[in-house]
């Protein structure tokens, strides 16, 4: 139909034409299907283009009017003339050229509907005759759904794939809404375009149908693998909770094989600590056989940090029964106020060397193992690791070499004698260095045998050092500095003897300190050194000739106590 003023047609509307100025149907144009209104048999109009169509009276066309909306039955009549619909003959399309499926005609007006008759369709009854009124259905259930605009429109499918679409459709679709997980329901970029929602499913084709197969499937298989992979997860873990709390832990069986192997256990490990270390050489086979051994021997706690000889292959209870075994321990004991010729000789023993070899190592190369830089500031020192053998319990098992067991030592002493303030505590006590605080440490050691005797042994070397000495005349006279250059340990030693030796650490020729410590102090006479009493003590005596000790502050109390000794010892 020609749109007045939209594009070439037939002529438009003359003013002096009668129907000029009417405002145009208000609904759409007679249905196919419906009769003349007058009786008369139905005329077949042969198809005309779309200029001739809807001709009228005068020959032209009768103009649209977009601005009406809705179906209005009314007729026209107009001259004593009947118009009528043309009808398109019922082609192959079976629509009118300008409308298609409901749709919109190219040009945007609203095309001609030609439905076949329909008894349901109540636009499709016989027509009523002109002037008459018919039922306006407009706007209520039993419409027509209103035609939607291009934005909306989708291309009808081909005869063809619509069967095959009816075809693979199942009868009922229940949708997503309908008891379908939104899960496992269809979507993507198909649905974006359903205007009608997603219940709308019905034009996917097999295409459509297969995807979402799979992504059904797809999901299923993601379900069943999280699944299975919680039931995987919880069976291992639940069966090593089993094993480790009920299971026996692997253990070998007997005293273990002809093979040994040191194991040096580091201060203050655990039944833990020590199991790790003998699985690792071979010892045990699992730790926690080794700790359940460990807790269920009482006396297990008294092992201590050292170096072990075990056997390999042992049963966890026969290798802490063996590390309680004193001939197991591979370790050095360096004891307090031990003079390193002896610890000398106790690591060449543990380390099955000759006599005199880790000596000679220390001679040639404590330059190497970690001494402090206030060491040997004499040049009288006779060896330069007196005092830094710190007393303790080293690892020294065969095979190891003599410098390992020395530096282990020094370091120990270094770590000791870090933690306190030596060069400030020496000036406090009137010292030179912190090695006169090793030094005055090692004699305290030497001569005391108690705690309290250290403080107040601490206290008589002070005093003696003091220039305001006028009973010793700042000369110390200790037995255990002559003892030391003699590498002897006596207690009665001749005035002759002593009288006439003038080496430097003999404190009864010499005023002062030795040139350096006499032996390894240990922790009590090393804090008795710092801390000394302040009572006036100046001389002792071993009244016993060994273990008990007394004091006295004047001369006259000190010849007393010798004369309590020289009646102990028979002289």
């Amino acid at each position: 139909m020609t749109d007045y003023g939209r594009h070439s047609g037939s002529e438009p509307w003359h003013p002096e034409d009668p129907l000029y100025g009417d405002g145009g149907w208000e609904g759409q144009q007679a249905h196919v299907g419906h009769q003349p209104a007058y009786g008369g048999q139905q005329h077949h109009y042969p198809q005309q283009s779309q200029q001739e169509y809807g001709d009228w009276g005068q020959g032209q066309a009768q103009p649209y009017d977009p601005q009406y909306q809705g179906y209005d039955q009314q007729q026209y009549v107009d001259q004593g003339q009947q118009h009528y619909v043309h009808q398109n003959h019922h082609n192959q399309q079976g629509y009118h050229e300008g409308y298609q499926e409901g749709s919109w005609d190219g040009t945007g007006t609203h095309a001609h509907v030609p439905y076949a008759a329909d008894p349901g369709d109540p636009y499709g009854q016989q027509a009523a005759a002109y002037g008459a009124e018919q039922p306006d259905f407009y706007n209520t259930p039993d419409a027509y759904p209103p035609p939607e605009p291009p934005a909306r429109r989708r291309p009808e499918p081909e005869p063809a794939q619509a069967e095959l679409e009816i075809e693979q459709k199942p009868d009922w679709d229940p949708g997503p809404d309908q008891g379908e997980h939104a899960f496992f329901a269809d979507g993507g970029a198909e649905d974006d375009d359903d205007p009608e929602g997603r219940g709308n499913r019905r034009g996917k084709g097999a295409k459509d149908t297969k995807t979402k197969k799979s992504r059904n499937g797809c999901a299923c298989l993601i379900v069943a693998l999280v699944f299975v992979g919680g039931i995987g997860g919880v069976g291992y873990f639940g069966y090593h909770f089993y094993k480790n709390r009920y299971d026996v832990a692997p253990d070998y069986a007997g005293g273990g094989t002809s093979q040994t192997v040191s194991v040096q256990v580091p201060k203050g490990s655990g039944g833990a600590a020590i199991g790790r270390l003998l699985k690792d050489v071979g010892v045990v086979k699992s730790v926690d056989a080794f700790v359940s051994a460990f807790t269920n021997n009482p006396k297990a706690g008294s092992i201590q940090a050292g170096a072990y000889i075990l056997k390999k292959e042992m049963s966890a209870k026969s290798a802490v029964e063996m590390m309680l075994d004193p001939k197991s321990q591979a370790n050095v004991l360096a004891k307090p106020g031990q003079r390193n010729v002896d610890v000398y000789k106790v690591i060449d023993e543990k380390l099955a060397l000759s006599s005199g070899t880790t000596k000679k190592v220390a001679e040639k190369e404590y330059k190497t193992l970690g001494l402090p830089s206030w060491a040997n500031t004499d040049g009288n020192i006779k060896d330069p690791l007196e005092g830094f053998l710190y007393p303790g319990t080293y690892p020294a098992a065969k095979g190891m070499k003599p410098e390992a067991i020395l530096k282990a030592m020094v370091a120990h002493a270094n770590q000791v004698y870090g933690g306190y303030d030596l060069a400030a505590k020496a000036k406090t006590l009137n010292l030179d260095n912190p090695l006169q605080v090793i030094t005055v440490a090692s004699l305290v050691q030497a001569e005391g045998k108690t705690h309290d005797d250290y403080r107040k042994m601490a206290e008589v070397v002070y005093n003696r050092l003091k220039p305001t000495n006028d009973q010793t005349n700042q000369l110390l006279q200790f037995d255990s500095t002559f003892n030391y250059l003699k590498g002897e340990s006596k207690i009665h030693i001749s005035a002759s003897e002593i009288n006439s030796n003038k080496d430097p650490y003999n404190t009864y020729t010499n005023k002062g300190l030795p040139p350096g410590p006499i032996g390894n102090p240990g922790d009590d006479a090393l804090k008795a050194t710092l801390n000394p009493t302040a009572d006036g003590w100046i001389y002792f005596v071993a009244t016993d000739g060994e273990s008990n000790t007394e004091f006295a502050k004047t001369f006259a109390e000190f010849q007393k106590l010798k004369d309590k000794f020289d009646a102990s010892t028979g002289n």
